[in-house]
């Protein structure tokens, strides 16, 4: 009887210690799920950084021009002029391996008629937006205007920007 009750608690020892184990191990895979989120995460604000970056670049060495500011980065311009006609709007649409997508491409123009979910289609397969809205250029010597505006980039269909940036170019 006393070997059979050695056998026992080395059993019982052996279960605490699996068990112990198990838990430690669903810790340790709670904590690689939390990093690889927090990698991407990290590597989501980084790249819209530097997509912002280059945008507010691109705005500066163009001294805020639409066009070049368009062709430069390669988007499909949305001109979106508010009622007082003060902001133009570009709008540059990633997938989420932040390659440039051209919307229209994605939407099927066989018939004449399109509608809004059509277009919301075609925004499905993105993943990142960024927008810089320019402000009319404001002359303020006789020699040189400022022309401001801000850049953003945002995931689709968030409210709250990864990054904002504030642009200033002298023409």
């Amino acid at each position: 009887m006393n070997q059979r009750s050695k056998s026992t608690l080395f059993l019982i020892e052996q279960l605490i210690v699996v068990a112990v184990f198990a838990i430690c191990a669903a810790a340790c895979i709670s904590i690689m799920v939390a990093a690889y989120f927090n990698a991407n995460e990290s590597r989501s604000i980084s790249n819209a950084l530097v997509r912002a970056e280059s945008a507010a670049e691109v705005f500066k060495a163009t001294s805020g021009d639409v066009d070049s500011i368009a062709d430069i980065l390669g988007s499909d311009v949305s001109w979106v002029m508010s009622i007082d006609s003060e902001h133009t709007t570009i709008t540059v649409h990633y997938d989420s391996q932040w390659q440039t997508i051209n919307i229209w491409e994605l939407i099927d123009f066989r018939s004449i008629y399109f509608s809004p979910d059509d277009i919301s289609a075609g925004q499905a397969a993105t993943s990142y937006i960024l927008t810089i809205v320019i402000d009319t250029p404001q002359q303020v010597t006789s020699d040189f205007s400022l022309t401001t505006g801000q850049v953003y980039v945002a995931r689709t269909g968030e409210d709250e920007p990864l990054v904002s940036l504030a642009l200033a170019a002298r023409n």
